[in-house]
């Protein structure tokens, strides 16, 4: 086991090939969950082992060096001198040189077998050493607009005010704000006026809520409005058959493969794919499933030459996309961000820096007024940054003491103002869409963190398998309750009306009180799930693996409403909206409606 990639292990697969035939044997779990834990600490503690006596014989070597080097200079001293001192100068530094070479020789081996048996790991990014000369995003700056001096900035920032308004699928209307006022007067008047970055006003609570007010209409990001797992639309169908054709509107092939789920504004729905030869947006039509429009995340500055390496189950494209109405905006395993117009017309686009990632980069982005949002938490260290959303500049930057996460964020409201809450290890933590300043932070987390958190009626409730899950008040950050039970890998919780549902990797679906932690009821599919459960229309909707979606009533007592079966493999989350789900299979995209 200490010489085998745990993610690789033909033990497991044996063994969850096994599970399959008897989903019900819970020796045979914990059997699987023990051996997989096992393997992974016996091959980390190996590589750590070879590193350190690596390390143990360089400097062995180098005080072997400066030992014998030592030793000679004082035998030199003592030894009684020749009478012939010509041959004995000449022995000298024959004898110098000889340790000279012997000792460069011994230090030359010992870094070269240090460069090649230490960093094992480091296959993962083998292809990608141009990523170290990547430059950093860009810090921080003032944007100043003089009125009379440079209508075009003027111009771009009445565009950034404008998320007050519904776009309409074609554009966005402007909207007269306060700011635009001030510029107005300026130009009437004809006085040179700067206006500078300031402070969150008091109306930012008004925009934000007005902002919230369009994308409660939409699905704009991973897992709906906020990120938080609930749908907002009605008349959500119970019942389908993909193989069938039952109630299936139209599905569309996909052209590249990717695991983000469908993002949707207005009339248009926008997913993503990648392999090694490209990256690419699509944008498809509501009505009937045509595919509008294609664009490419290429010719981008910093960009590496080479894919990372990643495995199957992330791939280069496992992020979910995010839009405003103006723009869509994605992110790939390569640390590239685009944003195109809703025509597919490049907006903007730059690199991050290729998140040093061993499965791939999978944090979803998010946007809120006129900010997005990128949870870059990687193998060395952790950040959150906020983009300016037409430019792509950096509004801020916040390092967090967080390792490696592969969670995305969700926006939670607190006393009316609205927070991006993270989750990795060891943190779950709130931090200001305005400014980034870290508003609180729970050391409960562990391992590698996979799910969001879920939120609702003021609780965070973070979860993360081998680890534990824990439920926050976010204004006291108190611990209400912790349970190692049953744990997520990959599907995120969702909080609901006092209750909380959870999904694990190997089948269980779990209901528990929200604030006090009681399992409610617990259900077994037998199947691998890997998306996240959703409330839509008051219902409870999860997707396994094999593309069967279960629904079932948000109730303390179990109550499956239904079974439906999609016709092909499917691993992602589907969105929901005006009657209608769309779901991303292994090859195709789906409407599924009545």
């Amino acid at each position: 086991m200490s010489k085998s990639d745990p993610t690789e292990s033909k033990v497991i697969e044996a063994l969850v090939e096994r599970l399959k035939q008897e989903p019900n044997n819970e020796e045979l779990k914990a059997e699987i969950r023990n051996f997989d834990l096992l393997a992974r600490k016996a091959y980390f503690n190996s590589q750590w082992q070879v590193k350190t006596g690596a390390y143990l014989l360089l400097f062995g070597a180098i005080v072997l060096a400066l030992a014998l080097r030592y030793y000679y200079s004082l035998k030199s001293k003592i030894e009684v001198p020749d009478t012939q001192h010509e041959n004995e100068i000449a022995s000298r530094i024959l004898a110098q040189k000889g340790i000279i070479i012997v000792g460069a020789l011994v230090l030359v081996l010992g870094l070269g077998a240090s460069f090649a048996t230490v960093n094992h790991l480091n296959y993962y990014d083998a292809e990608n050493s141009v990523a170290q000369a990547v430059p950093t995003p860009e810090e921080e700056g003032i944007e100043v607009i003089e009125v009379g001096e440079n209508v075009e900035e003027a111009d771009t920032k009445s565009e950034q005010e404008q998320a007050l308004q519904e776009p309409t699928p074609e554009q966005s209307q402007p909207v007269e704000t306060s700011a635009e006022k001030e510029v107005d007067s300026g130009v009437n008047e004809n006085e040179e006026k700067v206006v500078k970055k300031t402070e969150p006003k008091p109306s930012t609570a008004a925009t934000s809520n007005n902002f919230f007010a369009e994308i409660r209409k939409n699905y704009n990001s991973f897992r709906g409005p906020l990120a938080q797992g609930i749908s907002y639309s009605k008349n959500i169908p119970t019942e389908w058959d993909g193989t069938a054709g039952t109630n299936v509107v139209w599905k569309s092939p996909i052209p590249k493969h990717g695991f983000n789920s469908p993002v949707i504004w207005g009339d248009k729905i926008f997913i993503a794919g990648a392999d090694a030869s490209s990256r690419e947006i699509y944008c498809y039509s509501r009505a009937d499933g045509k595919l509008l429009w294609t664009a490419k995340a290429d010719n981008i500055q910093g960009s590496p030459s080479s894919m990372p390496r990643v495995t199957p189950d992330t791939g280069l494209s496992a992020s979910t996309l995010t839009t405003d109405g103006k723009r869509v905006y994605a992110i790939f395993a390569t640390g590239d961000v685009v944003a195109f117009d809703m025509n597919g017309n490049r907006v903007w686009a730059k690199n991050l820096g290729v998140p040093e990632n061993h499965y791939g980069h999978s944090s979803s982005l998010i946007t809120w007024t006129n900010k997005l949002f990128v949870q870059f938490d990687t193998n060395r260290g952790g950040k959150v940054i906020a983009l300016e959303a037409a430019t792509g500049n950096t509004a801020w930057e916040t390092v967090r003491q967080s390792k490696i996460s592969w969670a995305s964020p969700v926006l939670a409201e607190v006393d009316g103002k609205y927070q991006l809450v993270l989750t990795a290890d060891p943190i779950v933590a709130g931090y200001d869409v305005e400014t980034g300043k870290e508003l609180w932070s729970v050391d409960c987390m562990m391992g590698e963190v996979g799910p969001s958190v879920a939120y609702s009626d003021g609780i965070v409730v973070a979860a993360n398998e081998y680890a534990r899950m824990v439920a926050i008040d976010i204004k006291t950050g108190e611990t209400l309750w912790e349970d190692d039970m049953y744990l997520p890998e990959a599907s995120s919780p969702v909080a609901y009306n006092g209750l909380l549902f959870i999904a694990t990797s190997y089948g269980v679906i779990v209901c528990y009180d929200l604030k006090t932690g009681e399992e409610y009821w617990e259900d077994d599919t037998g199947s691998a799930i890997y998306s996240s459960p959703t409330i839509a229309d008051g219902k409870m909707y999860l997707m396994d693996n094999d593309g069967v979606m279960r629904i079932y009533e948000c109730s303390k007592e179990m109550k499956k409403i239904s079974e439906n079966e999609l016709g092909e493999t499917a691993g992602t989350t589907p969105a929901y909206m005006d009657g209608y789900i769309y779901i991303r299979g292994e090859n195709n995209l789906y409407c599924i409606g009545k």
